[in-house]
C-alpha cells in the first residue's frame, strides 16, 4: 500500500472539499430555520459555506483595518463592532454590537441563535 506522501496531493484533514465551514452544520441550521425546508441539495451548503467564508473574510479585514489605525497588532472584538458600527453593509449587525461592548464585564452578551 502506497502511504501518504508530502506531495500526493491528499489531505490529511477530515474536510471533504475545498471549504473550511462544516458542510453538515450549515445544513442543519438550513433546515432549522423552517418548518417548511425539507430537502437541501448537495449544492445549496457548499454555496452558503462560501458566502460565510466571505462574509468573515471582509468582517475581518475591516476590523483588523479598524485595529491597525488604533496602532494596536492584536484583534479585539471591540474592533469588530467598530468595523460594524461603521460600515453600511453590516448594519444588519449594528443591534448585536456595540462600541462599548466587553469594556464592562457586568453587561451581558447578546447570543446569536444558530
Amino acid at each position: 500500500m502506497r502511504q501518504r506522501g508530502a506531495y500526493s496531493g491528499l489531505r490529511i484533514s477530515g474536510k471533504t472539499g475545498p471549504h473550511s465551514l462544516p458542510l453538515a452544520r450549515i445544513k442543519k441550521i438550513m433546515k432549522n430555520s423552517s418548518d417548511e425546508v425539507k430537502m437541501i441539495s448537495g449544492e445549496a451548503p457548499i454555496v452558503f459555506s462560501k458566502a460565510c467564508e466571505l462574509f468573515i473574510e471582509e468582517l475581518t479585514k475591516r476590523a483588523w483595518m479598524t485595529t491597525v489605525q488604533a496602532k494596536k497588532r492584536t484583534l479585539h472584538k471591540e474592533d469588530v463592532a467598530s468595523a460594524v458600527i461603521n460600515t453600511d453593509i453590516f448594519d444588519f449587525l449594528v443591534n448585536l454590537v456595540s462600541e462599548n461592548s466587553g469594556k464592562s464585564s457586568e453587561d451581558p452578551q447578546p447570543v446569536m441563535k444558530a
